[in-house]
């Protein structure tokens, strides 16, 4: 079946290096090297540089990533802001010098010398997701519940600030990959995204097309089909679309009402990190029957798991090449 296949490697990278995701997501050298050993075995589209791929704005803007031990990933427990008013004080941060920022753009940079013809992107995050990690899960669902002015206010202040990473990329010679998982349903309720959250997506979404001349991606995990018709208000080019919603309806709709928007189906990350072959294949055979031969999809697998097998990788790329 003729579908274009793209694993998502962001802390499954790390198995190229032998090191901890923690390890690498801190060391310039090692970044670089499993990405690269990534790129070199799996050929996909894009590189999205980073392990910890949500923690890099609010790291950058003082909170503190926790290192951690074995697989798991680096994680932010103390949120930073005790207000929404400490929240409308922040100032933007400088890419060049606070936190991992620079580290990741030096890395994207090399990784693009050395491969010209991949697409080389560096991660950023939306304004619910920055949010999510500075003010910490449950005063922020409390403020959304209480204070949805505010919030939409707060979030709107992210999204201005987020400007700055946006033309530090650009001035890289490299793209953005746009990640918002944290707004999606049920993290918010459908309302509770249109009222909060949409008027800063779309914001820092124009801000960042404006940034490197060209509508980018808007990745969110989650059941994302009740959103659908709001996710493709913002003028995204790129959906994806996840195993927890009705990807059947997810992909018809938008074939019929946007079809130029390519839409990334994932398999089940469980399924594609198991080791019996002949449950990958019926997983690849599910997305195949209603997404298979339609303009602007591809097939994909959500965050590859860091305990993935290579061969799973390949096998998969073997199942498409022989047409089933």
């Amino acid at each position: 079946m003729n579908i274009p296949f793209t694993p998502a490697v962001y802390e499954h990278a790390a198995r190229f290096v032998g090191r901890t995701p923690s390890e690498v997501s801190r060391d310039a050298e090692f970044l670089f090297q499993a990405h690269r050993g990534a790129y070199l075995e799996y050929r996909h589209q894009p590189i999205a540089v980073g392990i910890d791929i949500y923690n890099l704005e609010a790291e950058a803007y003082g909170a503190k990533v926790e290192q951690m031990e074995g697989d798991a990933i680096p994680a932010i427990y103390q949120p930073l802001l005790k207000s929404l008013e400490e929240g409308m004080a922040l100032q933007p941060f400088h890419p060049e010098r606070d936190g991992r920022i620079a580290m990741v753009l030096g890395v994207g940079q090399r990784l693009k010398r050395e491969f010209p013809e991949a697409d080389v992107r560096i991660p950023v995050a939306g304004p619910f997701s920055v949010a999510f990690n500075l003010r910490g899960i449950n005063p922020l669902c409390e403020d959304v519940a209480d204070r949805p002015e505010a919030i939409a206010q707060f979030l709107w202040h992210l999204a201005e600030n987020q400007a700055v990473l946006c033309r530090a990329v650009a001035a890289a010679g490299l793209d953005v990959a746009f990640f918002e998982s944290a707004a999606a349903p049920p993290m918010l309720s459908p309302r509770q995204f249109r009222g909060v959250e949409l008027p800063a997506l779309r914001h820092i979404l124009k801000l960042a097309a404006a940034s490197v001349g060209h509508p980018v991606p808007c990745i969110m995990g989650g059941n994302t089909y009740p959103i659908l018709d709001d996710l493709l208000s913002t003028g995204t080019s790129y959906l994806v679309c996840n195993v927890e919603t009705n990807q059947p309806g997810f992909v018809e709709s938008v074939g019929r009402t946007h079809p130029h928007v390519r839409v990334r189906v994932n398999m089940n990350p469980g399924i594609v990190a198991c080791n019996d072959p002949e449950r990958i294949y019926r997983e690849v055979d599910r997305v195949l029957a209603f997404a298979g031969g339609r303009p602007n999809c591809l097939l994909g697998t959500g965050a590859l798991p860091l305990e993935t097998p290579f061969e799973n990788i390949r096998l998969i790329k073997r199942y498409l090449a022989s047409d089933n």
